[in-house]
């Protein structure tokens, strides 16, 4: 009796143990936990969910953090890492049209004024990206006291230097113009 007591105790715990190592979302592997690249940093998944454009699924896009978050003031306000994952699901994003939309999602959120503050984190931070396509997987790190790291593919493109820019690029999702408001909820834990 014990010996299947037992059992079914071990069977629950691992189960649920193997619930808490990753999250699968749209047939992608999302851990719960990750360590930075290069840094002693971990983050966990604070949410994942679709970029849809018109009904077309274009992106997998998950936020992680040092703690839980439910509000896009309590993530600006953390003074340790953040990571942006976004794997890429539609056939191809051109380079035009991917920065157009981080551009677009800058102007938005951004005051005139903040906007020209930052234009040449903006501009440098834009200069990084190619041509992505399905497959492809972004990860844009925020690291305290290096900046923003753009990662293509496992490849580092580069750094963009302040919290006040890894801040507004954050707002591209989380912001009162979010790029879309069911990805913002999702990446928030809704």
């Amino acid at each position: 009796m014990y010996k299947i007591l037992f059992a079914i105790v071990a069977l629950v715990l691992v189960l649920s143990s193997n619930s808490l190592q990753a999250r699968e979302f749209g047939g992608v592997q999302f851990p719960d936990k990750v360590a930075l690249p290069d840094t002693t940093k971990t983050v966990q998944l604070n949410g994942v969910g679709y970029r849809k454009k018109f009904f077309v699924k274009v992106y997998i896009g998950a936020l992680y953090t040092e703690k839980l978050a439910r509000s896009r003031d309590e993530v600006v306000a953390m003074d340790g890492p953040n990571r942006v994952v976004m794997h890429f699901l539609h056939e191809e994003v051109s380079q035009e049209k991917l920065v157009s939309a981080w551009n677009e999602g800058f102007e938005e959120n951004l005051s005139d004024e903040n906007l020209e503050k930052l234009r040449p984190q903006i501009d440098k931070f834009n200069a990084m990206f190619p041509t992505v396509r399905q497959g492809d997987v972004i990860y844009l790190d925020y690291i305290p006291g290096t900046g923003t790291r753009v990662i293509i593919n496992d490849e580092q493109k580069g750094v963009v230097a302040g919290k006040d820019f890894n801040s507004a690029m954050l707002d591209i999702w989380l912001g009162e113009e979010p790029a879309s408001s069911k990805l913002k909820d999702a990446m928030l834990g809704g």
